[in-house]
């Protein structure tokens, strides 16, 4: 039997039309990370080719390459055979490349006819923009897409749905052959994702080639003819999705052994520090409930939009909940801002380390300080030599690679941010610290460096959060898992015996 990882998408006997474009061993690198290694995909007209992978495969670097927000360090595109370069987005629309996001890329004060036609309006004799025969042809797009929103209205006015028909609209309007739809589901009613898919099926009897981003497996056999699989930046599968098993797909995101690459400390685990109950936030997710032991690393894996940082950003108290209740030690408590979790002992290192976490034109000693002024100050002064004492403490326990505390921390590599960001929570001696993808971006290198410490850190009694998206790290470091979708709790999973398999299915909801 010819595996998948080898079975062409298209045969000759099937007489497979001619790709309309093709990407050919297309490498995106950046300071310490290669975003993706050789990937090659084709497209193919009145074809959906469904995109999957794991958070953080590559699958975004890709669409921004196809849009002209980034040019491929290796490679080659092909449209029509043809070799093309995407110097910038206007160049991507010109070749009749467009996307769809799952927050699509309009203008609230603007009319929808304005979106539709932004740059491309048509004239008058007296080349002013012809509003007439704009509203007209908007009019006629949209009920081609069999829907009857008024032209004239401004876009804020509209639903979610009527704002991915108007981006449609738009892509059809520039006459675009590819069409890429990333993740255009996510917010969408059941009801809506149906309307959207007859809309998919007409962009396919006309003809266009669509590429089909999406975490829910369920939609993917629903609407897509073929598929790709990214891993860690490289192009791992394809084939006909339909041919092709779930337990295959799953296989091919997530296909690692992980048990000797995070080799995790044995601790004792204690008694619950932290107690979670029927969490609850008016729009980001609702009844999350558990418990954070002491000496315990609790993962929490979801895929995008499943409420994972919105929860520990709540916990943190950057954003207020709409009910529950939390216990430290026994004792209840209420978070209402960050100041407060800070009092009360719980941390929280963000996501994006650089905009929320430091300032980077500050020296480092300053960044591991700012937390704990209180304790280099005397009566509002501060004490560069207390300062300096703090940061070296930490900057020692996290094995800081620097030549100075005094340099700007903006200079320092991802690894080495990460642990100022780590060293000056972990200067207020908290309880709980909530580590947000603590290796996103960071070389391998570096992450064995901050797997490291987050253990020893474990082993120290200190309870630890930790939100990934890449489950080598989830199943590697964590005692337990908890799994979230769409805002809810898909369950807590213990260690022994947890599979990639097990994850995927809960987070996607074939469980």
């Amino acid at each position: 039997m010819t595996s998948v990882l080898q079975r062409p998408i298209a045969d000759k006997a099937s007489a497979a039309p001619t790709a309309i474009l093709e990407m050919r061993g297309i490498s995106q690198i950046f300071p310490g990370v290669k975003a993706l290694d050789g990937v090659s995909i084709s497209l193919y007209p009145g074809k959906v080719t469904a995109l999957i992978g794991e958070n953080g495969a590559g699958k975004s670097t890709l669409v921004k390459i196809l849009t002209g927000i980034y040019r491929p360090n290796e490679g080659e595109i092909l449209v029509d055979g043809k070799p093309v370069h995407f110097s910038n987005a206007q160049a991507a629309i010109d070749a009749g490349v467009t996307a769809i996001h799952q927050e699509t890329v309009l203008f609230d004060e603007l009319t929808v006819a304005e979106n539709i036609f932004l740059g491309h309006a048509p004239r008058t004799r007296f080349r002013t923009i012809d509003w007439k025969l704009m509203n007209n042809r908007s009019k006629e797009l949209l009920h081609s897409l069999e829907s009857n929103i008024d032209p004239t209205i401004r876009l804020k006015d509209l639903s979610i749905a009527q704002r991915h028909l108007v981006a449609i609209a738009r892509a059809l309007s520039i006459e675009a052959r590819i069409v890429i739809m990333d993740e255009p589901t996510a917010a969408l009613s059941r009801k809506e994702i149906d309307d959207l898919f007859r809309i998919v099926e007409g962009l396919k009897a006309r003809g266009k080639a669509i590429l089909f981003i999406s975490h829910k497996f369920d939609e993917l056999y629903e609407i897509a003819d073929n598929f790709v699989v990214f891993r860690d930046g490289r192009a791992v599968g394809n084939g006909r999705l339909k041919e092709t098993p779930q337990d295959e797909i799953v296989r091919m995101m997530v296909g690692r052994d992980v048990k000797d690459a995070f080799p995790k400390i044995a601790v004792q685990i204690g008694d619950t520090v932290l107690n979670v109950q029927n969490y609850c936030h008016r729009t980001e997710f609702r009844d999350i409930s558990f418990g954070l032991r002491r000496g315990e690393i609790l993962g929490v894996y979801g895929l995008i939009g499943a409420g994972r940082s919105e929860l520990c950003q709540s916990l943190f108290g950057v954003t207020k909940p709409l009910s529950g209740r939390l216990a430290l030690n026994g004792e209840e408590i209420t978070i209402h801002s960050p100041l407060d979790a800070i009092r009360a002992g719980i941390v929280y290192v963000p996501e994006e380390r650089q905009r929320h976490g430091l300032a980077l034109p500050m020296p480092i000693y300053q960044n591991m300080s700012l937390p704990s002024l209180g304790r280099t100050s005397r009566k509002g002064f501060l004490k560069a030599a207390e300062e300096f004492a703090l940061a070296r403490k930490y900057a020692e326990r996290l094995d800081l690679r620097a030549a100075a505390l005094s340099v700007p921390v903006g200079t320092l590599s991802g690894g080495n941010q990460q642990k100022v960001v780590i060293g000056k929570w972990l200067a207020t001696q908290p309880k709980v610290i909530i580590l947000d993808e603590p290796t996103k971006g960071i070389d391998i290198g570096s992450k064995a460096a901050v797997h490291a410490f987050i253990s020893e850190l474990a082993a120290d009694g200190l309870s630890i959060i930790m939100v990934s998206s890449e489950l080598p790290e989830i199943l590697g470091m964590s005692d337990r898992v908890l799994v979230m979708k769409e805002g809810l709790s898909a369950g807590i999973f213990e260690r022994a015996g947890l599979t990639p398999e097990t994850l995927v299915r809960a987070a996607t909801g074939n469980a």
